[in-house]
């Protein structure tokens, strides 16, 4: 997701004059007490060590006056442990990241442009200032998290300009379509994907599971191993010895018309597919989705039009 700019306002603050007359006593100035300004949003997050990275960051990106100024703002605001999580898990050092050109882009992408108490911080989509949304999911037990891999971990940190929430790792804007996430992981170094692929280029639903932002999907992905089981149960050679019509309902069976990361499902909760009269059960004790397993590290793929969950077999409908 990009930024579409920040907008900045130029504030003035007019010199306010005291008259004192009328036989009243007047002060030396020396006796007046100094004004104390409230720490903003980013006096707070620098007294604070364990936004040290954050802080970082935001003086790299070139954001500290912006964030200084009036606002009012919210901040998801990742800690020091929630860089280090991101920076690990996508092989990048620190000096990278603040050198990035997209570090802008990164940060405003956790600011609101309001301030937005935990009360009010409710499932669904919410707008940033960097003109992308991001989504907030409530998982069985209350918490609150943000596109499926961030948690909220604490709310209501007060500063004059604003709000600070509390996230245990960073959140970044999807740049790729569904589509073309599962296309881009046929080229990996580890292909995966590829019988999927090959399935909606054949049923010509490639198109189905792209888009953008305002096109909400969930796709349950199977593996190729999952393909592969499947071409033996059935005792043919491949996707070109399956029926059109019989691949097509199949692939229709494993889309979701809803963003659905894995804290919205409940257990026992029957999900509505792409293919009519069909949906698929959740069963959250066992982590499945009908009969078939979800993989646990390969949840909350989130795409600019919905987000992916990979699953170890194929769903079949009835």
């Amino acid at each position: 997701m990009k930024k579409k700019g920040i907008l900045r306002s130029i504030f003035t603050f007019p010199l306010l004059g005291f008259v004192f007359a009328f036989g009243m006593t007047s002060c030396n100035d020396d006796d007046q007490a100094p004004v104390q300004e409230a720490p903003t949003i980013v006096d707070v997050a620098a007294s604070t060590n364990d936004f040290s990275t954050l802080v970082a960051a935001v003086d790299a990106a070139g954001l500290v006056e912006t964030l200084s100024s009036p606002g009012p703002f919210t901040v998801f605001a990742p800690t020091n442990d929630a860089f280090a999580r991101f920076l690990e898990d996508n092989n990048l050092e620190a000096s990278a990241l603040l050198q990035s050109p997209a570090l802008a882009d990164v940060l405003t992408y956790h600011v609101l442009a309001s301030s937005v108490p935990s009360s009010s911080v409710t499932p669904g989509r919410v707008n940033t200032v960097a003109g992308v949304p991001f989504f907030v999911s409530q998982a069985p037990n209350g918490n609150l998290w943000i596109n499926g891999n961030a948690q909220i971990i604490q709310t209501d940190v007060s500063a004059s300009n604003g709000i600070i929430h509390v996230l245990d790792y960073v959140i970044t804007p999807p740049t790729q379509s569904i589509a073309e996430i599962a296309i881009a992981a046929t080229e990996a170094e580890s292909p995966q994907f590829t019988q999927l692929v090959a399935a909606l280029v054949r049923a010509d639903l490639a198109g189905a599971v792209s888009g953008g932002l305002d096109d909400d999907l969930t796709v349950f992905a199977p593996t190729d191993a999952a393909f592969e089981a499947l071409y033996e149960a059935l005792g043919v050679n491949g996707i070109d010895d399956i029926p059109l019509e019989t691949l097509t309902n199949v692939l229709l069976y494993h889309v979701v018309p809803a963003r659905a990361f894995s804290q919205d499902l409940r257990n026992g909760a029957q999900l509505p597919t792409l293919l009519e009269g069909a949906s698929l059960t959740v069963n959250l004790g066992s982590l499945q989705i009908n009969e078939s397993n979800l993989l646990e590290s390969l949840l909350n793929i989130h795409a600019t039009n919905g987000v992916i969950h990979v699953i170890d077999s194929v769903l079949l409908p009835e």
